[in-house]
């Protein structure tokens, strides 16, 4: 996969779960995406001050973008 078709999946993947995360006064943007293998993103709006956005980012956001782009090894929000 390209780096572009990469960048192509991690949005889709932002995509899918954006929705989500607005119904909860949030949202989700994609920074850099790091060697192909590492994503960064900014969780904005009432996810800025969430208790459990660690939980979000791992459980929802972190698994999502790892069923469109497999070879992602982390994803690390940036504040």
């Amino acid at each position: 996969m390209t780096s572009e078709e990469l960048k192509i999946n991690v949005e889709k993947a932002l995509e899918e779960i954006r929705p989500f995360l607005q119904s909860d006064g949030g949202d989700i943007s994609l920074i850099s995406i790091d060697n192909d293998t590492s994503v960064k993103v900014k969780l904005e709006g009432a996810c800025v001050g969430c208790t459990v956005n660690q939980m979000t980012l791992k459980s929802g956001v972190e698994m999502t973008i790892k069923k469109y782009a497999p070879q992602i090894e982390e994803v690390v929000n940036v504040v």
